[in-house]
């Protein structure tokens, strides 16, 4: 579907708003009902393209999906075969998030071929963390004509220490090693909340994980899995957008069901652009008319941004964090230490008004306030989107954003949650 956002900005957004479940959250856990001949229903799932894509994948491999309302689906991984004319390529291509089959299918056939993962090209994004796990846990992995190659007589629990702390690779091992046999000791692992979210829905079908929330996961292997009806935390993710949002258009917004306990980095960086918030039980109100005066390190020195593995900064709020600091008294550096390419989307800012230096593909100067103009511009990945969005609501006059897409894989039908905001926003088609 070939659509765009146009967009009248300059209006301030106010009134309530709730997150959608964890995006990056609901597809592991839609490939750990692999794991099980069971029924599996998981709840407060996403209405986003990744999801919809998750699920074909799943169907290709013998799943029966069953969507019980929006955003509740009934899963049943009965029978389990890889397709005689491997897993369809593009469509496994087209998400990142596809490379999590490998570890619930390892463990549930010993033997299969997957071609290589797509997603959003902010970089170089590699996925020898994945297979270094799997041979650690007894498997043989080759590369067959741009596919993954993987066999196991048996996979056996083994003390693995990831070379990179990634979200999938944990995910992909936990995955394989719950039904291993013996005890796995998985050291430098990730401990996102979706991270989090997975183990709590694997130890609730019976797997025994502990450490959650941690970077050491002690596993115990089990025989078998049974069913779960299992609910998705909110996505941080998509709360943290939504503070930056109301706090660049000089909105008052009250977020539901935020989970403030997951953003609590998010908060402090934010904090560093003037932005402060209440924390009102699990909701989150954003206040009206804040000063958004960056605050300088001590000494005066200019203060930056970074983001590291959870639960340092996120590396996927560095693109909203960055619009946001366009609006703010003051300069910042923000220093994108995990993608190589996520920054180049300043490019489509500096036209619409945003003083901004790109040091390098790591690191970006903010100079602050800038008034923004709207622009046409087209967004190159999830987070870029979003943060595009943002810059177009707080910007002066009409913005048209194309590949919306890409928003559309990790936004659940956003205009429709930003209208009853105040937000003038119309979903066209191009050429329409």
């Amino acid at each position: 579907m070939n659509d765009c956002f146009v967009i009248q900005g300059g209006i301030p957004l106010r009134g309530e708003i709730s997150p959608s479940g964890n995006k990056n959250a609901a597809l592991p856990t839609l490939a750990a009902t692999l794991l099980t001949d069971e029924p599996v229903i998981l709840r407060n799932l996403p209405a986003i393209r990744d999801v919809e894509v998750m699920a074909e994948l799943l169907q290709i491999l013998g799943v029966t999906v069953e969507r019980l309302d929006a955003k509740t689906w009934k899963l049943h991984a009965q029978q389990v075969c890889m397709p005689s004319n491997d897993v369809d390529r593009e469509l496994f291509r087209a998400i990142r998030g596809s490379i999590t089959i490998a570890g619930p299918l390892l463990a549930r056939l010993c033997d299969l071929s997957i071609p290589a993962p797509g997603g959003d090209m902010i970089g170089r994004r590699r996925v020898d963390t994945h297979f270094m796990a799997f041979q650690e846990l007894g498997a043989e992995v080759a590369v067959d004509n741009g596919s993954f190659v993987l066999k196991a007589d048996r996979l056996t629990g083994a003390d693995i220490l990831l070379d990179e702390a990634s979200v999938t690779g944990t995910e992909n091992a936990v995955m394989a090693a719950v039904l291993a046999e013996g005890t796995t000791i998985l050291r430098n692992a990730a401990s996102e909340p979706h991270v989090q979210d997975l183990c709590h829905m694997l130890n609730a079908m019976g797997a025994r994980i502990n450490g959650v929330g941690t970077n050491t996961l002690v596993i115990d292997g089990v025989a078998r899995l049974h069913g779960v009806d299992f609910t998705l935390g909110s996505d941080h993710i998509e709360v943290g957008s939504y503070i930056a949002l109301a706090a660049a258009t000089r909105g008052e917004l009250l977020i539901r069901n935020a989970v403030p306990q997951h953003l609590r980095m998010t908060l402090m960086h934010l904090e560093r652009l003037g932005v402060t918030v209440e924390i009102r039980g699990g909701d989150i109100f954003v206040p009206a008319q804040q000063s958004l005066k960056i605050v300088a390190d001590m000494g005066g020195a200019i203060p930056s941004i970074a983001d590291q593995p959870w639960p340092a900064f996120p590396a996927d709020l560095m693109s909203i964090a960055l619009v946001l600091a366009t609006q703010c008294d003051g300069v910042i550096i923000f220093h994108e230490k995990m993608f190589e390419s996520r920054l180049f989307f300043v490019d489509k800012l500096i036209p619409m008004g945003a003083r901004i230096v790109l040091c390098d593909p790591h690191r970006a100067l903010v100079y602050g306030p800038s008034r923004l103009h709207g622009d046409e511009m087209e967004s190159p990945d999830i987070r870029a989107g979003m943060a595009m969005l943002i810059a177009a609501l707080a910007a002066d006059g009409t913005s048209t954003i194309y590949n919306i897409r890409q928003i559309d894989r990790g936004y659940e039908r956003i205009e429709e949650k930003l209208r009853p905001l105040g937000a003038r926003i119309e979903r066209r088609q191009v050429g329409a």
